[in-house]
């Protein structure tokens, strides 16, 4: 082997340094692309961005955001309102839609016409026979009030109802009252407090779409305060029609079951009636056509 001798140091430093030049550039040569890659990769200035640490697993991935549809629908759901059917029972209409208070204070005059059939129970068995027919035509009114109270209780009517046809004393004469407000002592059998005043409701009423609908339910004879009445004669002595009859008309209670029926508006009305007294002596029909 060749010793180099002699040699200055600054040019050994020199020879050394061109040959790890030249090996340096035979190494980057060899590398081809990936080298060159790699080598800009490495001389990337390092991101100044903070630093985001990897999403726990509690978290990851994120729930999705609802948009403004989802909250829009799920908004109409949980506000909109359940639909309510309301009952038509016990409902009170007029044929215009408003309620039966329209009719309240309002009065109709006109004419009652009247069919009668008087019975008795003179047979010889004793049975009820047909004594008598009567027809005949009278003034009526027919009167509309708001429900009557009374004893801390209201009428249970779309209103308070009057009828009358002819003078109350007057023979054929005929009354209908839908309740009326009674009287009696402040105190009762003990001696105890108590409202003098007590409602008596006689009729049961509906009025749907300008049709009345009138039932007599509770006559109040029992209690002696019958003011739902038929008047006619009746005689001295019963089955002794030639002894006489009684002066003045003779008030016949009327019975349950009697109806008051027919188109009732605020202008007109138009009637029937059909009932019984309630010994069954009186049995009658009546029709009346009145205006407000």
């Amino acid at each position: 082997m060749t010793r180099v001798r002699g040699v200055p140091g600054f040019v050994r430093a020199r020879l050394i340094t061109t040959v790890c030049l030249g090996l340096m550039c035979a190494t980057l040569a060899g590398c081809g692309d990936g080298g060159s890659s790699e080598a800009e990769a490495s001389s990337a200035p390092p991101s100044t961005g903070a630093y985001s640490p990897s999403p726990s697993p509690s978290t990851w991935p994120p729930d999705p955001t609802p948009t403004a549809t989802d909250y829009s629908s799920e908004t109409e759901e949980e506000t909109e309102d359940p639909v309510i059917e309301s009952p038509e029972e016990d409902e009170v209409y007029s044929d215009t839609g408003s309620d039966a208070s329209e009719l309240w204070g309002t009065e109709y005059s006109g004419t009652a016409e009247i069919s009668v059939d008087i019975y008795d129970y003179c047979s010889s068995d004793g049975s009820r026979q047909l004594a008598d027919s009567q027809s005949y035509l009278m003034d009526g009114t027919l009167n509309l009030s708001s429900p009557r109270s009374g004893g801390g209780e209201t009428e249970d009517n779309p209103f308070s109802l009057l009828f009358a046809a002819g003078d109350p004393s007057e023979t054929g004469a005929v009354s209908f009252w839908s309740s009326a407000v009674s009287t009696t002592s402040g105190q009762d059998l003990s001696g105890n407090p108590r409202d003098p005043e007590v409602l008596m409701t006689y009729w049961d009423m509906a009025w749907y779409d300008g049709e009345l609908d009138a039932e007599l339910t509770d006559p109040h004879a029992e209690e002696a305060v019958a003011l739902n009445l038929f008047n006619w004669p009746s005689p001295i002595v019963a089955c002794r029609s030639d002894l006489g009859e009684l002066p003045g008309a003779y008030p016949h209670a009327l019975d349950s079951g009697t109806t008051f029926e027919g188109p009732l508006d605020s202008s007109s009305a138009s009637l029937t009636a059909a009932g019984v007294s309630t010994d069954g002596l009186v049995e009658f029909s009546i029709e009346f056509e009145g205006t407000a």
